[in-house]
């Protein structure tokens, strides 16, 4: 890894190293020792990383736990451009554990329009995809990243400053629910931040039966039930 790191860094290229499955690994059923992660995170800047995700792909860290590692990142690499931070939705804790990332001096947070990611395909075709034991969920919304549109919205209200054109991201996030041709995470985008954004501004009651008119889902087999019964 040195080796490949410092031929890409001498060829102008920035790497960014990944300590993965902090707080949960799918395939391990078990928590990282979150002072292995801090010296992996050591390893990886000693060898020439640019920055380093710490991720918790898996969707298990909680606030109090995020909180924890990070402060100890902080402590030990007090530079906040060396660290990104990267939080999966799988149990709904991802805006609150970006609040407990940013609380310890994280500034750094990837987030994707409408949630994609995650999982290889499985959020954009909601197709699921078989891995390793039970690393891959059966669920197709299960998966996914914090959304971009409602991370700017949470910042908005806490008046952090992000640097982001508000209007132009939400214009993005429609772009990407036409070309997925569905509906996506964002609540933010359906719901609005300000009157002027999402379906809010023309629809005081949200009914998903305008976007699956919109929308048409795709049907997927189901054992045992008959075509026209699939949903």
């Amino acid at each position: 890894s040195e080796i490949v790191i410092g031929e890409l860094r001498d060829a102008g290229f920035k790497v960014c190293g990944t300590v993965s499955t902090i707080w949960g690994c799918p395939v391990t059923q078990s928590a990282t020792d979150l002072d292995w992660a801090v010296e992996l995170t050591d390893i990886f800047l000693r060898m020439g990383a640019s920055d380093i995700e710490h991720a918790d792909h898996d969707g298990q860290g909680n606030p109090v736990a995020v909180y924890d590692y990070y402060a100890r990142i902080m402590d030990k690499f007090p530079n906040p451009d060396l660290h990104v931070a990267h939080f999966h939705v799988t149990r709904g804790y991802g805006l609150a554990n970006v609040y407990a990332a940013l609380q310890a001096g994280i500034t750094r947070i990837e987030a994707t329009f409408g949630g994609i990611g995650g999982q290889p395909a499985n959020f954009l075709d909601r197709s699921p995809m078989r891995g390793t034991g039970e690393y891959y969920y059966s669920n197709p919304d299960a998966v996914g990243l914090v959304t971009m549109e409602d991370l700017l919205v949470m910042l908005n209200g806490m008046g952090v400053e992000h640097g982001i054109d508000m209007e132009l991201a939400f214009k993005m996030g429609h772009m990407l629910e036409k070309v997925c041709q569905r509906p996506l995470r964002s609540s933010a985008l359906h719901f609005g931040d300000l009157p002027k954004y999402g379906e809010i501004k023309t629809h005081k009651n949200y009914d998903v039966n305008e976007w699956k008119a919109k929308y048409p889902q795709p049907r997927y087999p189901i054992a045992g039930v008959p075509e026209e019964n699939w949903k």
